[in-house]
């Protein structure tokens, strides 16, 4: 399926803005989130809704969410939909943009720690820029440690070298806002491992970008630690780029010269010339181990591969939804 926006009309959208907000045990900062999205937005003239995506969580988001919607009588639209597990920040994030029904979206974390007013300057640039189809916020200032920076800064770096097909700007955040024929392009790839931030570099359109610095949460911890950020770093890399196959490639052909020339210098140096008996036992456990290591390890790389293409044949949805509810009934 393709999305063509110059030959697809566009449908009339039911407000200005949608503000996709997943959470994942986010009790303490939905309500504080909404607060200060009514204080940038009410008022400014533009009409939005709130789409929460709750994402299994495990505390009382959802009655935290329920408890909001029942209380609201704003001229907006507030919604929540509930996951019947967590199935992660990417598919609620494609949730949200799918639900979503303005003629813009904005990606936005509940923590608080980006801030709803540059949402708003974000939203009054695009709109600003005719020839603009995204305003993604990159972080220009990290609060983590170096260790941490360091990794991060490596993993685009990384990326973009691997990468057969996009580059990806360094320290861009999912938090941007952008107009709905960039949704509609990103919901028509349901691929079920994804990579947002590489989705966004490969659907193209006029990006603008602007730095912030986050905020610290409101309340919480956040979920991703240190093995997950790995984890997912690790996912974006083989969404993007056959590279790890490449070198398994090259690693195999590198063996193979290096085990012949060897093989030569036994026969050549050692036994014909020097007069030296050929090692015995312990080189052949050695090349044994090495080669067999070797060859585990390109099938690690080969099998990691067939295994994503073995999930995505199964077609299972991105998410399964299990409860739903609206300002508007």
């Amino acid at each position: 399926m393709t999305v063509d926006s110059s030959r697809v009309a566009p449908l009339p959208q039911a407000f200005d803005l949608s503000l996709v907000v997943p959470c994942h045990n986010e009790e303490k900062n939905v309500h504080a989130f909404f607060e200060r999205v009514k204080d940038v937005f009410d008022g400014s003239g533009v009409s939005y809704e709130i789409v929460y995506v709750n994402d299994g969580s495990s505390d009382g988001t959802m009655a935290q969410l329920r408890s909001l919607i029942s209380e609201d009588a704003g001229a907006h639209a507030l919604r929540a939909i509930g996951f019947s597990r967590n199935f992660g920040k990417e598919s609620a994030i494609f949730c949200g943009m799918k639900e979503s029904q303005g003629s813009c979206v904005c990606l936005i974390d509940a923590d608080l720690q980006q801030d709803p007013a540059l949402a708003f300057s974000m939203y009054q640039y695009l709109m600003e820029h005719e020839e603009c189809d995204v305003v993604a916020a990159y972080q220009e200032t990290r609060r983590e440690n170096k260790v941490q920076a360091w990794l991060k800064r490596r993993f685009y770096r990384t990326f973009n070298v691997a990468s057969d097909e996009i580059e990806m700007p360094e320290n861009m955040s999912d938090f941007r806002v952008f107009r709905r024929t960039v949704a509609d392009a990103l919901v028509s790839m349901p691929e079920y491992y994804r990579f947002s931030k590489g989705l966004f570099a490969w659907v193209g359109f006029n990006t603008h970008a602007v730095p912030y610095t986050p905020d610290e949460r409101l309340a919480g911890e956040s979920s991703w630690s240190t093995r997950k950020l790995f984890k997912y770093a690790f996912s974006g890399i083989i969404a993007f780029t056959t590279w790890p196959l490449k070198v398994a490639k090259y690693i195999g052909f590198v063996s193979s010269l290096v085990a012949t020339l060897y093989l030569l210098y036994v026969l050549i140096v050692d036994y014909l010339i020097m007069g030296i008996a050929i090692p015995g036992y312990p080189t052949l456990v050695c090349l044994v181990l090495l080669f067999g290591g070797l060859q585990l390890l390109v099938l690690g790389v080969m099998g990691d591969y067939q295994a994503r293409s073995y999930i995505e044949q199964k077609r299972r949805p991105l998410y399964i939804v299990k409860e739903r509810y609206d300002t508007r009934g």
